[in-house]
């Protein structure tokens, strides 16, 4: 079978109109890389929205691209994520599943197992041979301790998916955050998982990133959104495709003196073509001269803006 992975889109997240723009571009670009793929499914593993009421343009847009899922004949399977969760159960992925665009694949229920222990039992959707079991994310990581309770209402003979929207063990690195042991998950053929913006593999726990960078540091690192086609037939079975929208181009420059900082600034913009691209402004140095305020935000954003690229400043 031939599937998606897809993650983190967060459609509404940047303040920005354009940037939300552009986030949404690259959302659009997925979904017609999964058309022109002929794919046999998608797996969203949650934050398809920001949050969990996102605004009225944001779901019309959103809408479109579902629609154009199901005139293909795509079936799409969705958890919330930490930021499209509600604790009263309610969200617009509800919405999308009464319309009939994808289908929230979240399915428990809490009963002791043969220990006697508390469990929470995930229930599988079923589609064409295939066993699909998901669990949301949630507010500060409180998934996690569930997470550790989760076992499965078996489907022997299955092809079994999981998906999470939380913290692996092996992908948190450094971070002093609480995470879910790999080894205490239910054994499955594919974990689809989402919630840490990065490309990551361990076995068969896969983090897709996310579909478009989230903020300065992001876009700095990663430049662009990714997902992940999976091929079961296939030896090389996983395939990372590039949703390459705009070209970033990260600028650092030394300030130090505020009151002619604005001059200097632009100055060196200048210097590059700035053209249909992300300009990233990094600014640093200890300030000697003058005060923040004295530099001219506004004039170096109009700036860059009238020479049709992307403004995005860190300080």
């Amino acid at each position: 079978m031939r599937f998606a992975h897809i993650s983190d889109v967060h459609l509404g997240g940047w303040k920005q109109q354009p940037m939300q723009e552009l986030n949404f571009k690259s959302f659009e670009k997925a979904i017609d890389i999964c058309i022109k793929e002929k794919l046999e499914f998608i797996l969203i593993a949650g934050d398809l929205f920001d949050s969990a009421y996102p605004p009225i343009e944001i779901l019309k847009e959103t809408f479109a691209q579902f629609r154009k899922l199901k005139e293909a004949k795509i079936p799409c399977f969705i958890i919330a994520g930490s930021h499209d969760y509600s604790v009263s159960g309610k969200t617009f992925l509800d919405v999308l599943e009464k319309a009939g665009f994808c289908k929230n694949v979240e399915n428990f229920e809490e009963r002791e197992d043969e220990k006697q222990e508390k469990k929470i039992f995930l229930n599988p959707t079923i589609h064409k041979g295939i066993a699909i079991y998901g669990y949301p994310g949630k507010k500060s990581g409180l998934e996690v301790p569930d997470l550790r309770r989760i076992k499965l209402n078996d489907s022997p003979g299955l092809f079994k998916i999981l998906m999470f929207h939380t913290t692996l063990d092996k992908a948190k690195g450094t971070l002093p955050i609480d995470a879910i042991e790999s080894d205490l998950l239910p054994k499955a053929d594919y974990y689809a998982l989402g919630h840490l913006h990065i490309d990551f593999q361990y076995q068969n726990f896969i983090y897709p990133g996310p579909v478009f960078p989230n903020n300065f540091q992001e876009m700095e690192d990663l430049g662009f959104g990714s997902f992940y086609i999976i091929d079961t037939d296939s030896p090389n079975n996983l395939r990372k495709m590039e949703l390459k929208i705009k070209e970033t181009l990260p600028i650092s420059i030394e300030i130090n003196n505020a009151i002619t900082a604005t001059e200097k600034i632009i100055a060196e913009l200048n210097k590059k073509d700035l053209e249909d691209k992300i300009v990233l402004l990094r600014l640093k140095g200890d300030i000697q001269q003058g005060k923040n305020s004295d530099i001219k935000f506004q004039e170096i954003e109009e700036h860059v803006k009238s020479k049709g690229a992307y403004f995005l400043l860190k300080n």
